[in-house]
């Protein structure tokens, strides 16, 4: 599922990254060298790092 659409961010991206440790929707981005950009993919991708730590 795509999470980000200006970034073309997928969950799995997202999910990927929150294993790795980054602990928001922007570090997460940046560690793929993009930024948020409309910032409603915000919220959700919020919701996948934090059910990912939960997870962890």
């Amino acid at each position: 599922m795509v999470v980000c659409v200006c970034n073309a961010i997928r969950e799995k991206d997202v999910r990927q990254a929150a294993r790795a440790g980054y602990e928001s929707p922007c570090q997460a981005y940046a560690s793929m060298g993009r930024r948020a950009r409309c910032g409603q993919c915000v919220p959700f991708a919020r919701e996948i790092i934090a059910s990912e730590r939960a997870s962890a």
